[in-house]
């Protein structure tokens, strides 16, 4: 493999996960077909999906430009050959667990700042009830700073050891598909009883209350800092 198909691979991961958030969307939108998992009662306001497709698109064109570019110039820097399984589960789990908590401090100071809140995240709380690609609903700025707590992970697990081209395929994969099933607002039996993984309802409370539950993949975080909103 060389650094050209490896940041294709990574742009094709994320056209297939981001066609799934698109099918997943319409099918909330348009149908009834998952109602009854839904967790807010809120009607989606008429034609919302289309009105918000500029910001999807802007948003979803800087998420493919900085991976696919970032992914070929850090090419590379990455082991190539697959490791032990458990070496590559480990680098994901450091990866994730890093990133949260970047998460948890950057989303809860988007909160705590008011010109912050008032003038960037503001727009991802339009977000109410949430669908799928609403996690692309964001200001350009928020967007891109969100990057920086993947980039943190990595470069963090990859003291310890070489990062894997597979610990990058599997982490962006999870990483995509649960920011897109987050703003899902259906509270799935399987999914819901992953333990000490937040569960959909945890980040939809947050979109209903616009304050607490900061965090995005560890509950703990919310426990911890006493952010938690009750149930």
């Amino acid at each position: 493999m060389n650094a050209l198909i490896f940041s294709l691979l990574i742009i094709a991961l994320l056209l297939v996960n981001n066609l799934f958030g698109l099918g997943y969307s319409l099918v909330l939108i348009y149908t009834d077909w998952l109602k009854k998992y839904r967790i807010q009662d809120k009607k989606y306001q008429k034609g919302i999906f289309f009105k918000r497709m500029p910001l999807y698109l802007l948003n979803f064109s800087t998420l493919f430009l900085l991976a696919g570019v970032g992914s070929y110039l850090i090419f590379p820097l990455l082991e190539t050959k697959w490791s032990t399984w458990w070496i590559i589960a480990l680098q994901v789990l450091g990866i994730f667990l890093i990133e949260d908590v970047f998460f948890y401090f950057y989303h809860r100071l988007l909160h705590m700042n008011k010109f912050l809140l008032g003038k960037i995240h503001s727009i991802h709380h339009r977000a109410s009830p949430p669908f799928p690609l609403e996690y692309l609903y964001n200001h350009p700025l928020e967007w891109m700073l969100g990057f920086i707590g993947p980039v943190l992970g990595f470069l963090v697990v990859g003291i310890f050891s070489p990062i894997s081209i597979f610990t990058m395929l599997i982490f962006g994969a999870i990483r995509n598909l649960r920011e897109i099933h987050l703003h899902s607002d259906l509270n799935l039996p399987i999914l819901s009883k992953i333990p000490l993984i937040s569960k959909t309802k945890h980040h939809d409370d947050h979109h209903s209350y616009l304050e607490g539950n900061y965090s995005s993949i560890f509950v703990w975080w919310d426990k911890i800092f006493k952010t938690e909103l009750p149930d």
